[in-house]
């Protein structure tokens, strides 16, 4: 459980990297997109809030402790922090790298949990890769 619990934790810190990000793509974003763009990463850092909590919580219920201070985030995290200079392509593209990552990531955390006959964390998962995978598609295809 010890390694399930560690997996977890790194998608704890990934959201809460992922947030700040999609906050600061919400607030810079420029250009002729920008409404929709603005929006856009509006709905996103909420659902991303949602599977944060949720993830977070899991790992509560597994008798464990999630990560919680800024600094865990970012020494766990194995996405990057924005830059604060992107432009809206390159906003859409680190965006899809991170949901790509994030993705592989909980495979990760399907199988493990599978391993220890852990079926509720099976389903979290695959929730937020269902999620994942919608946004990773939209996302592309708004880049066209």
């Amino acid at each position: 459980m010890k390694d399930l619990v560690k997996l977890l934790n790194r998608e704890v810190a990934n959201f809460g990297v992922l947030y700040t990000k999609l906050h600061n793509y919400h607030w810079l974003v420029t250009g002729n997109q920008f409404y929709r763009l603005h929006e856009l990463f509006e709905n996103l850092y909420d659902e991303v809030t949602e599977h944060f909590d949720a993830v977070a919580e899991r790992i509560l219920m597994l008798e464990a402790k999630p990560l919680g201070t800024l600094k865990e985030f970012l020494e766990n995290a194995t996405i990057s922090e924005a830059a604060g200079n992107e432009t809206a392509d390159e906003m859409l593209q680190a965006t899809i790298a991170d949901f790509e990552k994030l993705n592989e990531e909980f495979y990760e955390i399907v199988g493990k949990a599978q391993d220890l006959g852990d079926e509720v964390t099976v389903d979290l998962a695959i929730g937020i890769l269902s999620s994942l995978q919608k946004h990773i598609w939209m996302l592309k295809a708004t880049l066209g």
